[in-house]
């Protein structure tokens, strides 16, 4: 039996109280009751978590139902475990690698699987990090091709020689803020008639001394067609032997490098071709992760310059970093890690294999409706694009998207860029958890939509900015 002996002589003499978390120290409840938080400044005083739970929960409940939402690419459903394994990882700071070494060994390991999965010539010596997404991650793998170019070009670069950077005009918007932060020159090449990204041939014939690097996508945003990276590699090779222009290649796979190894491991577009130096990937895309993590991946260490990386102390230990960001949390890391082991390759096959099946089905029995015409089918990324038949007069795009809208669908329209503006489509995402069920239930919606839609006098006056949202 414990004996006690007074006061804990290692507690502070002059405290007589317990210490309390102001996070418990609420007000009274009925003086809270009666006072209503401002909106726009900080409360007086603190409110219970009941109450507060409550407020931002009510607040909440007017957003769109995320696994309705057909215009994003993120991730809108994981398994409980998943969810409890990121919670319990949220607190931990991914930086932090000297007192989170598990969590360091996670993302080590990622990057391994993600590097044999990618064909790197040496998985184990493959350089790579997480990110908080896709956008980081073409941040760096810009960064590093300019830097690779300046280092080889430091007379020119010295002189005033302004970079450049070849893509498609279909990129997503992250290559152009690349650009525009790090002062890369972009030249893109226009869609042209019926091809809707970027012409390898045309891509190498915008390439000269300063051009860094060229970009090709796995899977557009426009479309969800894949961009046709061997034969862009091809037309490089052939630039370097009439010219010995040396123009490296990265790959954006924010969507696709999740899917083609599993649907498609016949086509090559990833480190099996030497000149791709760089790819990455949304985690939280056909990653399966909720946002956000992404991945990049060099194809070995001389691929990335030595002086991108920096090291810090601070923390304990030394810490090789490579990231625009510092602290996030572990948590997306942990469930990377969770999503490749819990499906491994054939569970991923299965996965994405369900999602095309779901997309190109509901594309065929779009099509079949007669009032609209197909620009892909889905048998690429699980997505698809379509417009307006050519004798549909009556409605546009626009108006479609906000009757679906009315049915709590969202389905984004919006016009191409150069040089098809002219051509306005829809376009959907069919992610795991859209289901062949869900599917009907949005033909319904859209079956049902199209008497009314039909009777209009003519396509409602609309603002393209304002009719839908355009997500990438």
């Amino acid at each position: 039996m414990a004996v006690h002996h007074g006061a804990d002589r290692r507690a502070d003499p002059r405290r007589e109280t317990l210490s309390v978390n102001p996070f418990h120290a609420v007000a009274d409840p009925a003086e809270t009751m009666e006072t209503v938080p401002p909106v726009n400044r900080l409360p007086d005083g603190p409110m219970p978590s009941e109450t507060t739970y409550e407020l931002v929960r009510d607040e909440l409940m007017l957003d769109g139902n995320a696994r309705l939402n057909l215009a994003t690419f993120v991730t809108t459903w994981m398994e409980p475990r998943a969810e409890a394994l990121m919670a319990e990882c949220s607190a931990k700071n991914m930086i932090d690698k000297d007192e989170y070494p598990r969590t360091a060994e996670l993302e080590r390991r990622c990057v391994a699987m993600l590097a044999d999965l990618w064909h790197a010539p040496d998985p184990q010596r493959a350089v790579g990090c997480s990110t908080t997404g896709s956008s980081e991650a073409c941040m760096l793998a810009g960064l590093a091709l300019k830097r690779r170019w300046t280092r080889r070009n430091a007379d020119r670069f010295r002189t005033g020689a302004r970079p450049n950077l070849v893509m498609g005009v279909n990129v997503q918007v992250c290559w152009e803020k690349f650009c525009n932060f790090w002062e890369v020159e972009p030249r893109t090449v226009p869609m042209e008639g019926e091809r809707f990204h970027l012409d390898p041939q045309r891509a190498a014939e915008l390439c000269d001394e300063n051009t860094i690097g060229a970009v090709g996508i796995m899977g557009s945003t426009f479309d969800g067609s894949y961009e046709p990276v061997e034969e862009l590699c091809a037309a490089l090779d052939a630039l370097q032997e009439r010219t010995g222009l040396d123009v490296p290649v990265h790959v954006d796979g924010a969507s696709g490098a999740m899917v083609a190894p599993f649907l498609d491991p016949g086509l090559v577009w990833d480190f099996r071709l030497e000149r791709v130096a760089s790819i990455n990937t949304s985690g939280h895309k056909y990653g399966l992760v909720y946002p956000g993590v992404g991945w990049a991946l060099w194809r070995d260490a001389e691929s990335l310059p030595e002086e991108l990386v920096f090291r810090v102390n601070y923390l304990g230990g030394e810490m090789p970093t490579f990231a625009l960001n510092f602290s996030r949390p572990g948590a997306q890391v942990a469930a990377q890690y969770y999503t490749f082991l819990r499906l491994g390759r054939s569970g991923f096959r299965a996965v994405q294999q369900a999602a095309r099946d779901v997309a190109r089905s509901l594309a065929e029995r779009i099509a079949a409706l007669g009032d609209f015409q197909l620009l892909t089918q889905g048998d690429q990324l699980p997505v698809f694009a379509f417009t307006t038949a050519s004798d549909v007069s009556a409605y546009n795009v626009f108006d479609v998207s906000r009757r679906l809208r009315e049915h709590g669908w969202l389905v984004p329209a919006y016009t191409f860029p150069a040089n098809r503006q002219d051509l306005s489509v829809l376009r959907v995402v069919c992610r795991n958890g859209f289901t062949a069920d869900l599917a009907d239930l949005l033909l319904d919606s859209l079956d049902r939509s199209l008497p009314e839609l039909r009777r209009q006098p003519g396509p409602l006056e609309r603002d393209e900015q304002k009719a839908t949202g355009f997500h990438h």
